[in-house]
């Protein structure tokens, strides 16, 4: 029975590994621009491994849980903040900032019981003390 279940797993691979070889015997990846290179990030650091791939499927689909498009609209922030030249903007953009970073943190600790958000989490506990 424990064979079984192990072998369409198995087959899975045997399946994926011959069309990519045969990808290869075709020339498929010759012309690749990211031959050699590192994959680009996928934003999902992070993430634990178990939930990776769902992530990475439901983004596909175009369904994006909260906390990864708050990651998005919080670099974006960042980003904005770097390039403010007036205080009241940069006041009114870190506020939003602050406000997404809370949100998320929240949504990760409930799921997770963990602060991914290291550098905020470091902002808040000095102020509270």
């Amino acid at each position: 029975m424990f064979q079984r279940e192990i072998l369409p797993m198995y087959a899975f691979e045997i399946i994926a590994e011959r069309r990519i070889q045969e990808a290869i015997d075709r020339g498929e990846f010759d012309n690749n621009p990211l031959a050699g290179k590192p994959l680009p990030p996928d934003g999902l650091d992070n993430v634990s491994p178990e939930l990776r791939m769902a992530l990475k499927i439901l983004k596909n689909a175009g369904v994006v849980p909260e906390e990864l498009g708050l990651r998005k609209e919080i670099h974006s922030l960042m980003e904005l903040l770097r390039v403010c030249a007036c205080d009241e903007e940069k006041a009114a953009v870190q506020a939003r900032l602050n406000e997404k970073q809370l949100r998320y943190n929240m949504l990760v600790e409930k799921r997770t019981g963990k602060v991914f958000l290291p550098e905020y989490h470091a902002k808040i506990m000095e102020r509270l003390k």
